[in-house]
């Protein structure tokens, strides 16, 4: 299917096929990639829509005082949690704020959060491989230039995640280098985490649950989503991939004028 053929298919709201979505001739080019994960982005969005609107009836049809369950509907009983679901949900019980996290770094150090008390912190969940990519360069320059006026009150964090697409499959040696070459990314990279999942890195899970997306849906969509935290630690934001980091300007500085 050609990009053209997408397109008319996704202003007549008609459904794309994963196989559609993901053909090599509908994604031959830079821009085609961009089209891509947009259309992506578009069509998760309608299918989250059906399902919430497919529960709903099925919440309206359920008898308004429940009889005695049956064997058949009978939850089954709890497995216990494996040993690092069990270590995450310990961690979480005990972060109850952004301070509290402590993510790795590259080199897979941790980075106790609490160093950037009184600071406003974006964090973005990155790959190198995706459509939204080029965003690196609105990234850094929005880095730059907030630095030059609030030297030591800003700072992004980058996560670089491999869970849409593939998109990020390399090492953290590699990724690392990526951003440096092709965008001259300052700004810290982490650790390749997950952040969607029973392996989300706890950060992820904390951030969703405080502020989730468009209808109350609380995993990350895609990649190049963006949080930004004020300097009280609470998070003053939450803006999709196709939202442009220049845009962000006025709200991060609206963010810096707040007292923490």
């Amino acid at each position: 299917m050609s990009c053209g053929q997408m397109l008319l298919r996704h202003h007549l709201l008609l459904p794309l096929t994963r196989t559609e979505l993901f053909s090599s001739t509908a994604v031959s080019s830079r821009t085609n990639y961009r089209i891509r994960d947009t259309i992506t982005c578009y069509y998760l969005n309608r299918r989250h829509s059906s399902l919430s609107r497919a529960r709903n009836l099925s919440a309206i049809k359920q008898p308004r005082f429940p009889t005695t369950p049956s064997a058949h509907c009978t939850p089954p009983s709890a497995a216990p949690p494996p040993v690092a679901a069990s270590a995450f949900l310990s961690t979480m019980a005990s972060a109850t704020a952004f301070y509290d996290f402590k993510p790795l770094d590259k080199r897979g150090q941790e980075v106790p959060l609490a160093d950037y008390k009184g600071k406003v912190v974006l964090v973005v969940n990155t790959a190198s491989k995706c459509g939204f990519t080029p965003q690196y360069a609105g990234l850094e320059k929005l880095w730059t230039e907030i630095k030059e006026k609030h030297p030591d009150d800003f700072v992004i964090l980058g996560f670089p995640c491999n869970q849409f697409g593939g998109q990020e499959p390399g090492t953290d040696d590699e990724i690392q280098n990526f951003c440096q070459v092709n965008y001259g990314v300052s700004f810290p990279i982490m650790k390749k985490i997950d952040v969607n999942g029973d392996g989300a890195d706890p950060l992820y899970k904390w951030l969703t649950n405080e502020k989730p997306g468009l209808m109350g849906i609380k995993r990350v969509k895609w990649n190049f989503e963006k949080f930004l935290v004020g300097r009280d630690g609470k998070i003053k934001g939450r803006w999709a991939s196709t939202t442009k980091p220049e845009s962000l300007t006025q709200p991060i500085l609206d963010a810096l004028a707040e007292s923490a």
